[in-house]
């Protein structure tokens, strides 16, 4: 499990009808955002184990081959915004009682703005919720039937999500990821 994220790349959320026209990267549908998730932790892990048979100096056939016997589930609840607001600043007032508006600052999302709290006051910077817990912690299984690989201990696979998670920090979606943790469970 990978939890600790406190802000998401747009690309993990989903949006109303209106939303992709605002923000071109944001995921037309959970479905489309759970990919984006399943991908990018799936290739991450992928690519510590192809450099750890690389470094193991065993032939790209042979790599390949033990990557073609591996599984990568993923379980993510993207977080669906109704509307977003881009930009939110100390001076911008938001007065519309939309069910949930996400606040967007460059790619990121922030916090939300409930329908609650623009009724009663309004959103401002600094005057918003944070991301609801369960879009902020991803979830998956690495199964394989790869005889070598399915004996592997706990702390071996904690050492390849580790690597994974440090590889998903210095991605372009890094800053989303510098400050989660990943943990290995039975």
């Amino acid at each position: 499990m990978v939890a600790g994220l406190t802000t998401l790349p747009v690309n993990m959320v989903h949006g109303g009808p209106t939303v992709p026209a605002q923000v071109p990267a944001i995921a037309t549908s959970s479905a489309n955002a759970q990919g984006f998730v399943q991908r990018l932790v799936m290739q991450k892990v992928f690519d510590v184990l192809e450099r750890q048979g690389r470094s193991a100096l065993l032939p790209d056939a042979v790599i390949s081959a033990i990557l073609a016997q591996l599984t990568v589930n993923i379980t993510y609840a993207p977080m669906f915004c109704q509307e977003v607001l881009l930009g939110l600043s100390d001076t911008t007032k938001i007065d519309d009682n939309k069910p949930q508006n996400c606040i967007i600052i460059e790619s990121t999302v922030t916090g939300i703005c409930t329908e609650a709290m623009a009724n009663m006051m309004g959103c401002m910077a600094g005057k918003t919720a944070s991301i609801p817990p369960e879009h902020l912690s991803i979830s998956g299984s690495v199964m394989t039937t790869n005889i070598i690989m399915a004996n592997w201990s706990n702390r071996m696979w904690q050492d390849v999500v580790n690597r994974a998670l440090r590889m998903l920090a210095l991605s372009p979606f890094g800053s989303h990821f510098f400050s989660a943790s990943a943990t290995v469970g039975n």
